[in-house]
């Protein structure tokens, strides 16, 4: 399909473009910006007048698979629509416990699954066999089935001696871990961040020194080994400060924050409302102004939406028992366009953490590999991720159109997901999409 986004306002921060500019989308890749290449013939003319155009978001976290394919997992096409709905483009997908993605069978079976017209999903492999953090998977033919890095989702490693051999093993295959800093002793009961308002509330709280504790293990074994990591939803000043330390000292590491982290924090969580419990927990103010800061000036490349669908029956219970996660793939440029009208933050700044941040962060996972190895990517997985996030001529037509001026209420009954529960019901928020665009097509599209 050969498209033309028309007058609208294109915003690419990865080229340093903000202005009234056409753009021409052919063969899945952007072919002109400006003006019409020769012989140019759109099937489709988008009228985006009065409206900006974007890159389509990268996110580097969101849940969008469910139990009941034979492999035990599927795309759930409520999530994909949310996705899209969010201007999502591309997700990395963490792995789940349920049906832990160690198998290259599993793996190829998610794959296929994959189609025209859906957001692009990137796999996390398992780093442990069904994540119970004892004994390696075959990483190098995980990756060849299309896992574009390893983590262990929401299960730690207590057993240094296995992260260390993980990180040999990747670092010989030139693969990346995707690695939430945790310490597993400190977090097992914890449900909301240590401090003077969990003691208040009588609930477990769990201590910045399970983030900073597990982050100096990390750099320590990344010393060793020359191991590239990628650290997710980090949440304490604390450990952002380690991290400023370990990229001055120029260890391969880059990370992201979550947008629940970006604006809210432990006191939101009120008379025990588990639309706040989250994982990580959120901290207290001093963390949140340093997640802001650290985004503004670019210590943390992404911020993701850290999309976790949850059911009512897990939110109905008490607190503490309740189900940690939150609904958020259609809030994520919206929240990021309020953190930068609230802050006074560069609109493309902000724009680049959700686009070209994370998109550099997928390329990267390709350029990391080591060339030549027998265990090269399959094609379609991580070398798809090249140029993600931005929209210069030769990148991949993935772009999504924002009413920037629009203000929208948070109905949880009116969101996509299958999960109505986030904390950010009832407010308003800035930014609609009007359109989504993967790979050329127009795979989302709204009324005013």
């Amino acid at each position: 399909m050969r498209l033309h986004i028309a007058n609208g306002r294109l915003i690419d921060p990865a080229n340093a473009v903000d202005g009234r500019h056409d753009l021409y989308l052919a063969d899945g890749h952007v072919v002109a910006v400006g003006t019409a290449p020769d012989g140019f013939q759109a099937d489709r003319v988008f009228d985006a007048q009065g409206l900006a155009v974007l890159p389509g978001l990268v996110d580097l976290s969101a849940r969008v698979a469910q139990p009941g394919h034979a492999t035990g997992l599927a795309f759930a096409p409520a999530e994909l629509r949310a996705a899209l709905a969010g201007g999502v483009t591309r997700l990395v997908m963490p792995p789940d416990a349920d049906a832990a993605p160690d198998e290259p069978g599993k793996v190829d079976a998610l794959m296929r699954q994959q189609e025209a017209g859906h957001p692009r999903i990137y796999p996390l492999g398992a780093m442990t066999v069904g994540l119970a953090g004892q004994t390696l998977t075959e990483m190098g033919l995980l990756a060849q089935a299309g896992c574009v890095a390893f983590a262990q989702g929401e299960h730690g490693i207590a057993d240094t001696r296995v992260l260390w051999g993980a990180m040999r093993y990747a670092s010989g295959l030139g693969h990346t871990l995707w690695l939430r800093p945790q310490d597993p002793w400190l977090a097992p009961r914890a449900v909301v961040a240590g401090g003077a308002y969990a003691e208040r509330l009588g609930l477990e709280g769990l201590a910045p020194q399970a983030e900073t504790i597990a982050l100096n293990t990390i750099f320590e074994l990344q010393r060793a080994t020359g191991a590239r990591v990628h650290l997710t939803r980090l949440s304490t000043a604390a450990g952002l400060a380690l991290l400023r330390a370990a990229k001055r000292e120029g260890l391969a590491v880059t990370a992201d924050v979550s947008v629940h982290n970006l604006h809210l924090t432990d006191v939101d969580i009120g008379f025990f409302d588990t639309h706040y419990h989250l994982q990580p927990p959120l901290r207290g103010q001093r963390d949140r102004d340093a997640i802001q800061a650290a985004l503004a000036d670019g210590l943390v490349a992404a911020l993701c939406s850290d999309h976790t669908p949850v059911d009512t029956l897990g939110k109905a219970a008490p607190f503490a028992s309740s189900t940690p996660g939150a609904t958020a793939l259609e809030l994520l440029l919206s929240l990021t366009l309020k953190w930068a009208r609230d802050h006074r933050v560069p609109l493309a700044d902000a724009l680049a953490r959700v686009t070209s941040g994370p998109g550099a962060v997928l390329n990267s996972l390709e350029n990391s590999r080591t060339v030549g190895s027998a265990f090269a990517p399959a094609v379609g997985s991580a070398s798809s991720a090249a140029r993600a996030g931005q929209l210069g001529v030769g990148a991949p037509a993935d772009a999504c159109v924002v009413d920037l001026d629009a203000e929208w209420l948070v109905t949880p009954s009116a969101l996509q997901s299958r999960s109505p529960h986030t904390p950010f019901a009832g407010m308003m928020l800035p930014g609609r999409v009007r359109a989504t665009v993967v790979g050329g097509q127009l795979a989302w599209e709204t009324s005013v």
